[in-house]
C-alpha cells in the first residue's frame, strides 16, 4: 500500500478523494491506496497547484506501507507565473505536443516557479536549476527520469517563451541509467492471461501481449481498428504521433469476437462501466495486479512487462530485429536492440566452465 501523509487541509482532502481506490486508514492516520494502482506522475497531478509529493523510500514501522509525504511548504504560484504557464501551454498546443506531455511539462514548470519564489522567472539563472535539482528533486527521492523531464520542460520554456539570463545550452542532464527490460517467461505470461474470469479483462491483457501494445495504445483503440479479415490491428497516433499495424493471431481474433458479442462496445474498443466512456488506466493496472496475484506470481509485474515479453519472445523465436522495431513502433533501432541483452536464445548455447569441473 501507499500512504499519503499531510496535515489536515480540506482542499487536500478533496483532492485525494478524487484519486481512484484512495481510502482513509484511521489506524495509520493517513490516506492509502494500492501500490501500483497509479503512477507517481498521475498521483502528483491530483495535487497540482495545491502541494507537491515527496516519495520516502525508507519504509517506516509498517513494512506493508510506503510513505508519500504531501509537502505544503512551497508558496503559491504568482499571477505572473500562472500567465507564463498559460503562454507555455498555448505554445505547446500550437506545436501539437501530446496532452500528456503538455500536462507533465506545465506541472513541472509550476513547481519550479513556486520553488523560485520570490524570485521572478525572468531573473532565473542556471544556479537556480542546480538548487532545484539538489533541494527538491534529489531531496524528494524523485527518479532520474523525472529529473530529465524537469530539464526538458525548463529548457523548452526558457528557450522558446522566456528570454532570460538562463543559459539553456549549458544545462546538463543526469547520467543515463542503463536498465534491462523486465521479461516474463511464456509460462508466466500464459498463467497471467488465463487468470481473469472476466472476459473483458482477459481480452485486454491478451491483446497487450499479442500485439506488444503500450497501455495508452490499448485504451485508445476503437472497434474499427480491429481488421479481422486481414488479421491486423491498426494502432493510430501512438507515441511520436505515428500509425502502425500489428498482426492479430487467430486466437486473439476469436477472443475479441466473443468479447464484442458480450459487451457490444460503442466508441472505444474497451469501455468503462458507462457506455461510451474509455476504460481508465487505473482500472487496467488493477486488472493486471489481480491477475498476477491469482496466477501466484510474486514479481512486481507491470503492463509494460507484457510488451517487453512480447518483443523478447519474438526475438527468441527468430524474428528479425528490424521487424520487431516496426511492430513496437520504435523510432530508433537502438531502442529495440536492448532486447538482445535479455534474450536467452544464444545464452543457453554457451557452456559454463563449471560443467567441466
Amino acid at each position: 500500500m501507499i500512504g499519503l501523509f499531510f496535515d489536515y487541509d480540506t482542499k487536500l482532502i478533496e483532492a485525494v478523494r478524487r484519486v481512484e481506490h484512495a481510502r482513509w486508514l484511521p489506524e495509520r492516520r493517513c490516506w492509502c491506496l494500492p501500490f501500483g494502482s497509479v503512477s507517481g506522475a498521475e498521483l502528483a497531478s491530483h495535487f497540482e497547484g495545491l502541494a507537491v509529493l515527496q516519495f520516502v523510500r525508507e519504509r517506516a514501522e509498517n513494512k506493508d506501507l510506503d510513505q508519500v509525504k504531501v509537502v505544503q511548504s512551497l508558496p503559491d504560484a504568482t499571477p505572473d507565473d500562472k500567465e507564463n504557464i498559460r503562454r507555455f501551454r498555448r505554445w505547446m498546443e500550437h506545436k501539437r505536443y501530446s496532452k500528456s506531455t503538455i500536462k507533465t511539462y506545465c506541472g513541472i514548470l509550476q513547481v519550479f516557479f513556486r520553488f523560485l519564489n520570490p524570485k521572478q522567472c525572468d531573473e532565473a539563472v542556471n544556479e537556480d536549476l542546480v538548487r532545484f535539482t539538489n533541494d527538491f528533486i534529489l531531496a524528494g527521492n524523485y527518479s532520474a527520469s523525472y529529473q530529465n523531464q524537469a530539464i526538458n520542460a525548463i529548457k523548452l520554456f526558457f528557450r522558446e517563451i522566456q528570454k532570460s539570463t538562463m543559459q539553456v545550452d549549458k544545462i546538463q542532464r543526469p547520467r543515463k541509467e542503463h536498465r534491462l527490460p523486465n521479461v516474463l517467461s511464456k509460462e508466466e505470461v500464459r498463467q497471467i492471461l488465463q487468470a481473469p474470469a472476466n472476459l473483458k479483462h482477459r481480452a485486454m491483457l491478451s491483446l497487450i501481449y499479442a500485439c506488444g501494445l503500450r497501455r495508452s495504445e490499448l485504451l485508445n483503440l476503437h472497434p474499427a481498428d480491429v481488421d479481422s479479415k486481414r488479421g491486423i490491428l491498426v494502432i493510430r497516433q501512438s507515441k511520436g504521433k505515428k500509425d502502425r499495424i500489428a498482426p492479430l493471431p487467430e486466437k486473439i481474433v476469436a477472443l475479441l469476437r466473443d468479447y464484442y458479442v458480450a459487451f457490444r462496445p460503442v466508441h472505444w474498443l474497451f469501455e468503462g462501466q458507462q457506455r461510451g466512456t474509455r476504460y481508465s488506466e487505473q482500472s487496467l493496472a488493477s486488472v493486471l495486479k489481480q491477475a498476477v496475484a491469482r496466477a501466484g506470481i510474486r514479481k512486481p509485474v507491470t503492463l509494460h512487462w507484457l510488451r517487453h515479453s512480447y518483443a523478447t519472445h519474438l526475438l527468441e523465436s527468430g524474428t528479425d530485429l528490424r521487424y520487431i522495431q516496426e511492430l513496437l513502433g520504435h523510432k530508433s533501432s537502438r531502442t529495440t536492440e536492448i532486447y538482445t541483452h535479455v534474450s536467452t536464445r544464444n545464452l543457453q548455447q554457451i557452456k559454463s566452465p563449471f560443467e567441466d569441473l
